[in-house]
């Protein structure tokens, strides 16, 4: 079983190779079987994303990390439950297409199973 602290520097890996944008290192947090969801409010429309496996997974994360930049990270609150974890951020997200920054909420809920990523859900809202 992962304890506390081994959860909290695969998060914090995560979200550093994420703000990198180091898609490789951002995959390899995840399982093979992996569930990624995105569930966000969009400023046009909603967004909902579900990839499940590592090549689908791989397809959503470089194609994020290809479009938008994170800047200005902050976790705010990251709460670990046995293998599971939720993790409250803030970042300035800007879009490689329009050019736009806007700061937005985050909420991911995680589970981690055998060091890796088993399930990843992650809310958003920008203000």
């Amino acid at each position: 079983m992962t304890d506390r602290s081994d959860i909290e520097t695969l998060l914090r890996g995560f979200y550093a190779a994420r703000l990198r944008g180091d898609v490789d290192a951002v995959c390899a947090a995840f399982a093979d079987d992996a569930k990624f969801e995105i569930a966000g409010a969009g400023q046009a429309s909603p967004i909902a994303v579900i990839a499940v496996g590592s090549d689908e997974v791989r397809r959503w994360l470089a194609l994020m990390i290809k479009t938008f930049r994170i800047a200005d990270h902050s976790i705010l609150s990251m709460l670990i439950d046995g293998a599971s974890a939720a993790v409250h951020w803030r970042a300035r997200v800007h879009s490689r297409v329009t050019g736009a920054a806007v700061l937005t909420e985050f909420v991911d809920l995680v589970r981690i199973e055998e060091g890796r990523i088993r399930s990843y859900t992650e809310f958003f809202v920008p203000r």
